[in-house]
């Protein structure tokens, strides 16, 4: 831990930027149809606006998470806050898809960039008794950002149209370089080299199985073009990413992702956990948004006003939930935590009906929020405890692209299984066509499938149910919170040396 005079102030000034970035995962697909009619783009075309940003924010974090140990987290963090806030203003003068595309890549190097320093620096400047509070102000906004985001998008494109959705992001980017660049230490960088096959072999891995997994729906999980496959992209990035680990078990210089980061089983549960939580907060929203605009008829702005109730427990219960952790409880908490979102996720499934009153689906919304308090901070704790200051940028990187691998094979996953379901519970188009989400989303249903329809998007709330579960289970299996192995004990103190961080210990 690095001692610095305002670690709050320096928090609070990455909060603006981390807050900014994780909305862009969200914003935008209430827009989709604004941007269609604004830029005369299809249907396929308008879905890779947020794609292409989701797969260029992922592909990197692995990398620059490394990059921060080694340059600086303020730097690249401030490096990449430029980038995405200049993309922002690319996205909203776009005339064209291909201009609109091209320019949420950039944007999401850029957040690519900024993810990993703001856990980084948090790590490095709050002592491990304080950190659970700082933690939790970071998980929560990463938890309220999922869900204020289809929010802020209904209102900004409702009143001022879809390029505000892109627009909104240049003062909010220019007042966070600012605060950032004023309050945020500068921390001692690390001599490290640069694992430039790792970082090939991550890249080309990750594009591959992100890639493959978030457009197999697209292709029908079939054949892209060619030869090439979508099952034939996602093995073959498997088979990199394990060619990838083997050379980081064998590199005797410097890997890109140390190994020995995984021996800490908090470390390693914690990756685990978020996954579960990534796919679950990503993909539990669609069956929801599709049930209050097609079924009850709701705008897209008055949908997403129905997560009010989760934003505002999350990041009310946030400071609470942050003294809680410091405690010792983070353990306690994120059992809790994982366990009430199961609850309200089942809750959704059996509350689903045409009928029901809309005040009664507000119940497991506030459930939700309540859960998020014991899930984000606690979650992040246990995943940064035991991290060397040395690696805090190499962990963080591989915990946020956890956390993302997760979001991508949620949105997959509900997409696949909606569709499955609407062709079971619904009647055959004419022809003898399946029903899908597509062919329906162009207005109120009519009442006559409105039943078969909501069954089938309480049927797919149960996936992410069970996905959560599983993060249930996980939580049990974490051990007891202690103090850091890389914190120097009092005779090493005294005599001015510290013991080995975990990954350095077991090298030869």
């Amino acid at each position: 831990m690095e001692k610095v005079e305002r670690p709050w102030a320096a928090l609070w000034s990455l909060v603006i930027g981390f807050f900014m970035i994780l909305i862009d995962t969200t914003i935008v697909s209430v827009a989709n149809p604004a941007i269609m009619r604004g830029i005369g783009a299809d249907i396929n075309e308008v879905i890779w606006v947020t794609s292409a940003y989701l797969l260029s924010y992922v592909v990197p974090l692995l990398i620059t998470g490394r990059l921060g140990d080694r340059l600086g987290p303020k730097n690249v963090y401030l490096a990449g806050l430029v980038v995405f806030t200049l993309a922002s203003l690319w996205c909203g003068l776009s005339g064209s898809i291909a201009s609109l595309i091209t320019a949420r890549v950039v944007q999401g190097i850029g957040a690519g960039l900024m993810t990993p320093q703001t856990m980084a620096v948090i790590t490095r400047i709050f002592p491990p008794e304080r950190r659970g509070a700082a933690m939790s102000v970071w998980g929560s906004t990463a938890g309220v950002a999922m869900l204020v985001g289809p929010i802020l998008g209904g209102l900004l494109v409702d009143g001022l149209g879809w390029e505000w959705v892109f627009f909104i992001n240049v003062p909010v980017g220019i007042v966070g370089f600012i605060l950032a660049w004023r309050l945020v230490p500068t921390l001692k960088t690390h001599a490290h080299r640069f694992d430039w096959l790792g970082v090939a072999l991550s890249g080309i891995a990750m594009f591959l199985i992100v890639f493959g997994i978030q457009e197999g729906q697209t292709y029908s999980w079939g054949t892209i073009t060619g030869p090439i496959t979508v099952w034939g992209l996602i093995i073959a990035g498997i088979v990199i990413m394990v060619l990838f680990v083997v050379w980081q078990a064998v590199n005797k210089a410097e890997p890109l992702v140390p190994l020995g980061l995984f021996r800490d089983r908090n470390f390693s549960l914690a990756n685990l956990g978020i996954t579960t939580v990534g796919f679950t907060v990503t993909s539990f929203g669609l069956p929801t948004i599709f049930y209050y605009q097609l079924v009850r008829g709701m705008s897209p702005t008055q949908s997403a006003l129905m997560m009010i109730p989760m934003a505002v427990l999350s990041g009310g219960l946030a400071p609470f939930a942050g003294k809680l952790v410091d405690r010792g409880h983070a353990k306690v908490m994120n059992i809790a935590g994982m366990l009430l979102f199961v609850v309200a996720l089942v809750l959704y499934s059996v509350l689903l009906t045409p009928d029901q009153p809309i005040w009664m689906l507000l119940i497991p919304g506030a459930i939700l929020g309540v859960a998020n308090a014991g899930i984000w901070g606690p979650l992040a704790t246990l995943a940064t405890r035991n991290l060397p200051p040395q690696l805090a940028g190499a962990g963080s990187g591989i915990y946020n692209t956890t956390r993302q691998i997760g979001g991508v094979l949620g949105s997959a996953a509900i997409a696949t299984l909606m569709e499955s379901r609407l062709a079971a519970d619904l009647p055959a188009r004419p022809g003898g066509a399946a029903a899908s989400t597509s062919s329906l989303a162009s207005g109120p249903l009519p009442s006559f499938i409105q039943g078969g329809f909501t069954t089938a998007m309480a049927e797919s709330i149960l996936l992410p149910a069970a996905v959560i579960a599983i993060g249930f289970i996980v939580a049990f299996f974490f051990a007891k919170v202690r103090q850091p192995s890389w914190g120097a004990p009092a005779d090493a103190q005294r005599t001015g040396t510290e013991p080995p961080s975990p990954v350095e210990a077991d090298r030869p």
